[in-house]
């Protein structure tokens, strides 16, 4: 089943569970690029395969809104708005401890070990290094966890998690770059907002979705999150 909150000819805008890989992988479980095609083959009684197209990602932990092309004309326009950096990404961070500035924008060069499926900052002039942009800000720390507002400029992989372990503030929940702590517990990572220019129309659309506020460690934060959420 998918939830989707807002849908045209156009485009699909949904929200992607936690642990649900963005498109297939080698677990072969099921993806959520899979669940919109088998929803509109079904909706809309097609034959055949169905067109969708993948326009950004998030990681299989991180749950939160996407938006899917549902035409070809459409899926360029949208790539071509991520890629002139027309195209807003916002995400709520837990991490652990109170990050030393409460605002800041974070500059890295990240690299990928594909084999572990692991990334890491490396300096500017390594091979294959990536440049990675975001700004966070501090909304709230109770507990020993804060809780951060994300402002995404660049799409890479494991960005935000990668990049918030370096400045000593893990996420809640990240077995792969956090502590260990809260072990087998979800990623505190949520897309909770999406907002891009209509392909075809041209209007400017935005969609906000929260995370889930009643179980941990959002609900420590729930008045804050609905607030922004709006």
């Amino acid at each position: 089943m998918v939830d989707v909150i807002y849908e045209d000819n156009h485009i699909l805008v949904c929200i992607k569970p936690q642990n649900v890989p963005t498109q297939e992988d080698i677990s072969k479980d099921k993806d959520m690029l899979t669940m919109v095609k088998e929803y509109i083959k079904e909706k809309y009684d097609k034959k055949g395969n169905v067109y969708v197209g993948l326009v950004h990602r998030l990681d299989r932990p991180t749950g939160g809104v996407m938006v899917f092309a549902k035409t070809s004309k459409s899926a360029s326009r949208l790539c071509e708005q991520i890629k002139i950096k027309d195209f807003s990404k916002k995400y709520f961070a837990v991490v652990y401890g109170k990050p030393r500035i409460k605002s800041d924008f974070l500059v890295n060069y990240l690299k990928k070990d594909e084999r572990r499926n692991k990334v890491q900052v490396v300096p500017k002039k390594a091979k294959d290094a990536k440049k990675a942009e975001l700004l966070y800000n501090v909304i709230k720390t109770k507990n020993n966890l804060s809780l951060i507002d994300v402002n995404l400029y660049t799409g890479r992989s494991h960005q935000i998690r990668v990049q918030l372990a370096n400045i000593q503030n893990p996420i809640y929940g990240d077995n792969k770059y956090g502590s260990g702590i809260n072990k087998g517990k979800n990623l505190a990572l949520w897309a909770y907002h999406l907002s891009f220019i209509h392909p075809t129309t041209k209007q400017e659309l935005s969609f906000t979705a929260c995370p889930p506020t009643k179980d941990l460690p959002w609900e420590y934060f729930a008045e804050d999150i609905k607030k922004i959420c709006k």
